[in-house]
């Protein structure tokens, strides 16, 4: 089997070039927080990020300024607040985006993954959405006559995922929420992945059912324990609510997200370092929040 195991940095710097669409994994859980925050160091700009229901990182992302476009059913920070830096480029006028429902986004990228141009449905006939920031067409169906919306599929060129464990070989375990994390990887053209730890092909195969992306999709892996800190992984460590909280009141001014940028990307040379900065003692307490369930 093809080892696919690189460093963090390498995957980023090889697979991601300006002007990708690039697919963020993760529901709440499991966002790939650390490939993010090395897009940032690296200077990458003008990619379009997409997902359906976001997390902070896209913000983050937004306000470094590596973002020309989201395509999105919702942008916020999740039961904490609103996009800060977000708000402020659309307003501006310096970000475009595209606003389509969480069921139309997953209607889109299952249909990339199915490789059809659009999929059939009844959402997004009516109300104000259709017509707005999207491209919504209408087909009669063949066999009723019925008028349905076209929701076209989606292929990003790169997805990017966080998962708690895998083989070199690339086939990535995961349990817990995952949302359209999957589904979007998989309809994607390049699939890169972070996961907490490393097993042996051995291990992969007593528990085959867990395995939700096979190796021969994924492009990429790196082993980067915390790598989707704030966020939790199941298993692993619990959601840093005071992070998120933390970051609602720094990026309501444009000062305090470029001094959040600074404080946890900039200023860390690599993943070790926004470790270290995060610090032990916060870690440990996160450590201790994780649930028991695990991948056996």
């Amino acid at each position: 089997m093809m080892d696919k195991s690189a460093g963090i940095s390498a995957l980023v710097e090889e697979h991601i070039k300006d002007g990708d669409t690039i697919f963020i994994g993760g529901f709440g859980h499991c966002v790939p927080f650390a490939l993010g925050f090395e897009i940032i160091r690296q200077g990458k700009k003008n990619l379009t990020l997409c997902r359906s229901g976001t997390d902070i990182l896209f913000d983050i992302l937004i306000g470094a300024g590596v973002a020309s476009k989201v395509v999105f059913g919702y942008l916020g920070n999740p039961g904490i607040g609103l996009g800060h830096a977000f708000r402020r480029a659309v307003r501006a006028g310096t970000l475009a985006y595209e606003d389509w429902t969480n069921m139309a986004m997953i209607l889109r990228l299952e249909a990339a993954r199915q490789g059809v141009p659009f999929l059939p449905s009844r959402i997004l006939q009516l109300g104000d959405i259709a017509g707005a920031s999207i491209d919504v067409r209408a087909v009669n169906c063949p066999y009723t006559g019925e008028k349905l919306a076209c929701i076209p599929a989606l292929k990003p060129d790169v997805a990017l995922v966080h998962a708690q464990q895998a083989d070199n070989a690339g086939n990535i375990q995961m349990i817990g929420v995952d949302g359209d994390t999957v589904t979007g990887a998989m309809a994607s053209v390049k699939i890169l992945v972070t996961v907490e730890q490393f097993v042996e092909t051995a291990e992969i195969e007593k528990m085959p059912e867990v395995t939700r992306i096979p190796g021969y999709r994924t492009t990429g892996v790196a082993e980067l324990a915390w790598g989707a800190h704030p966020s939790y992984v199941e298993g692993a460590y619990g959601r840093d609510d005071d992070h998120f909280h933390a970051y609602d009141r720094e990026a309501r001014m444009e000062k305090g997200l470029a001094d959040y940028i600074r404080r946890y990307v900039y200023n860390c040379a690599d993943h070790a370092a926004y470790i270290e900065t995060v610090g032990k003692k916060r870690l440990a307490e996160l450590r201790a929040q994780s649930s028991s369930r695990k991948i056996a």
